[in-house]
């Protein structure tokens, strides 16, 4: 037993001894990798304080990018089409402010914007999910999904079973589920989805019992986005579940958007897809199976606008600094989660300082509490300078939208908060065209029928008690 009585001796040491390497080596992760000073004080307090928790707790949230290894396959490069710096002359009938923010964001992600695109907006499950198994069914060559929920309930069965006859017919099907979201249903869909054959792979399967890869436990893909033959596409914010198609629904309800494409913009929605499945995989999907080639369908400029911690990192909250910088007469936002950072409250402020009308459409009952509560907590700071925020009635509200000048649209998969403009991979798509936008503004007011428009009086109401409650729940906006 001497053995395990020097053990017992040199423990102590040993473990003050990790804890003093752990906490040094995330202090200086720290002060090389993180922007925000704040941050970085924090999380040099936190590991220095708090014994062993305090770097493991850096590790799994302070660690939130990832170099990725479809990049290093090449994944990128070989379905680069077009060439980066290409731009169609069709901007060139956009007012000049659109003209701006198109060349800005171009230099932002890198990607050329896209003519002769057919984007249909397609409300709730109970016009997405029809439209989607259809297409599914009418598949013969190649079917591709990518879902942050994809939920073992009827619709999502109704999937799996749609794809399974699929793959019985000769498609070719791949799935991608995020790991954290295939947990929202159990039995996950994932293990029905192989029993039928059917490729199923999985983003970021960390668990606290899986170390190598608990620095990834926090990251999350946010994307949703289904292409049929490589020509027809369906993206947007709606995730698998029944609670989405409202008629037949008896709990869980959620009004949500998605759009239905057609056009060359397709091949980007793909590209997407193809980058996210070679990087869980290492399978490169290319040819024509995946990539046929693409005709002009309609009259919608556009491009997929990717964000995610990786070489995407922070591309859309560029855009949407951008969009805010260049809107001349309107804004228009529909979202969910709205706890957004100090720059981009700055520059809703300085819109409405303008002149632009500034309208935020939320949700008046949240899915989750403590994020409407953390939200909440902000609304004065946008209110005091003529911004509008609108509460629309139940049932929860999940779409994702924004309108500039009646004329920029951007729709997809990320709300306006932290955790997707730093944590999650996102899909949004960028869009110029007067009539698409038009219809989106009426989308819109349909759903404003019956909102209540919140004033600073009432922001400023709330008891003390409910002040410090949200402003506690604020706190912690970086992961709700």
């Amino acid at each position: 037993m001497d053995w395990l009585d020097r053990l017992s001796q040199f423990w102590p040491h040993l473990v003050a001894g990790f804890d003093f390497l752990a906490a040094f080596l995330a202090s200086l992760h720290a002060l090389l990798y993180k922007r925000d000073t704040r941050a970085v004080t924090l999380w040099i307090a936190v590991v220095w304080m708090i014994p062993i928790i305090g770097p493991i707790l850096y590790l799994v949230l302070g660690v939130n990018r990832i170099r990725r290894r479809a990049i290093l396959l090449g994944v990128h490069k070989s379905l680069s089409r077009s060439a980066p710096n290409q731009s169609d002359t069709r901007i060139q009938d956009q007012p000049e402010n659109l003209q701006m923010l198109a060349h800005v964001v171009g230099r932002v992600i890198g990607r050329p914007l896209i003519p002769g695109n057919k984007i249909e907006a397609l409300l709730n499950g109970d016009e997405a999910f029809p439209a989607m198994l259809a297409a599914i069914d009418a598949a013969t060559k190649s079917v591709t999904l990518v879902s942050y929920i994809f939920d073992n309930d009827k619709s999502g069965r109704e999937f799996a079973d749609a794809l399974s006859r699929a793959v019985a017919r000769g498609v070719a099907v791949r799935v991608l589920i995020d790991a954290a979201g295939s947990r929202y249903s159990w039995p996950p869909i994932n293990w029905r989805l192989r029993r039928e054959h059917v490729k199923v792979a999985k983003f970021f399967p960390a668990t606290i019992f899986m170390p190598w890869r608990i620095a990834t436990l926090n990251l999350r893909n946010h994307r949703k986005a289904m292409i049929v033959d490589g020509c027809i596409g369906f993206t947007g914010g709606m995730n698998i579940r029944a609670g989405n198609v409202l008629k037949t629904a008896t709990k869980g309800l959620v009004q949500d958007l998605h759009f239905r494409v057609e056009g060359p913009l397709v091949e980007q929605l793909q590209e997407a897809f193809a980058n996210d499945w070679g990087f869980v995989t290492r399978e490169v999907l290319d040819g024509d199976v995946w990539f046929p080639e693409l005709s002009e369908r309609g009259n919608v400029l556009s491009r997929v606008i990717m964000d995610g911690p990786d070489g995407d990192f922070e591309k859309l909250r560029w855009t949407l600094l951008a969009a805010l910088g260049q809107a001349k007469t309107s804004v228009q936002i529909l979202t969910p989660y709205f706890i957004p950072d100090t720059a981009l409250v700055t520059a809703l402020n300085m819109a409405a300082l303008r002149g632009v009308r500034v309208d935020i459409i939320l949700p008046q009952v949240n899915n989750l509490a403590y994020v409407h509560w953390g939200s909440r907590s902000m609304w004065w700071q946008v209110l005091e300078r003529g911004c509008h925020i609108w509460l629309t009635p139940p049932p929860f509200d999940h779409s994702k939208l924004m309108i500039v000048d009646s004329r920029w649209v951007l729709l997809g998969s990320a709300n306006w908060d932290a955790r997707s403009l730093r944590l999650n991979f996102e899909l949004n798509v960028e869009c110029y065209d007067r009539d698409f936008a038009n219809k989106m503004e009426s989308v819109l007011q349909q759903k404003l029928r019956g909102a209540h428009e919140v004033t600073l009086k009432e922001a400023d109401s709330r008891s003390l008690p409910i002040k410090v409650r949200d402003a506690f729940c604020r706190l912690f906006s970086p992961y709700l």
